[in-house]
């Protein structure tokens, strides 16, 4: 699959307001209808990965995670985002062993998409892992999560219950079905 095709418009000078070290916030004019100004803050991400792994058995690997934004643990595929100029199928292999202890015989991409386009630019990579073997997790110092193994009935009971809520969880786990398809 391959990335949306958009149509960019002119790019105007950028003004950040903030640089964060995964994100910065630009402040952008914007034309209205009509002719008037506006200003919109956009938040500029280096893009990211999302890991669907799959067993041989067909369970599928996921963390909970504690995510820090919402003060909840999050039921989720693993996930990270893109050091500069790193390619998305070595950040998907990286991300898979950091936070699952899992490394992946093989990979495959089941394209992109945007996570929030109402509000930030960053690109999310899809891929599904198989061939699965067990390596050592290599957590960083800020991540608080633990390694659950799910079946496919129990990923759509979780859906269902509300307790699956990751947008790009859900989005990756969609790409999947219907590459399966």
């Amino acid at each position: 699959m391959t990335e949306p095709q958009i149509e960019k418009q002119t790019q105007v000078p950028r003004d950040i307001v903030l640089q964060g070290s995964v994100f910065a916030v630009e402040r952008l004019p914007v034309s209205l209808r009509g002719g008037e100004m506006a200003v919109r803050h956009i938040v500029r991400h280096p893009g990211a990965v999302c890991v669907l792994g799959v067993l041989d058995d067909g369970r599928l690997v996921m963390i909970r995670n504690f995510r820090i934004a919402t003060q909840a643990w999050m039921n989720e595929f693993c996930a990270g985002k893109l050091e500069a100029g790193e390619d998305p199928r070595d950040a998907a292999l990286r991300e898979l062993e950091e936070e699952t202890g899992y490394c992946a015989g093989s990979i495959e991409s089941l394209g992109t998409f945007y996570t929030s386009p109402g509000f930030t630019d960053e690109l999310m990579y899809a891929f599904v892992a198989r061939q699965l073997t067990p390596c050592p997790p290599r957590l960083e110092l800020d991540e608080r999560i633990e390694v659950v193994l799910r079946t496919k009935d129990e990923f759509a009971d979780l859906v269902r219950r509300g307790d699956i809520c990751d947008g790009k969880t859900l989005a990756t786990f969609l790409r999947w079905q219907l590459a399966q398809s």
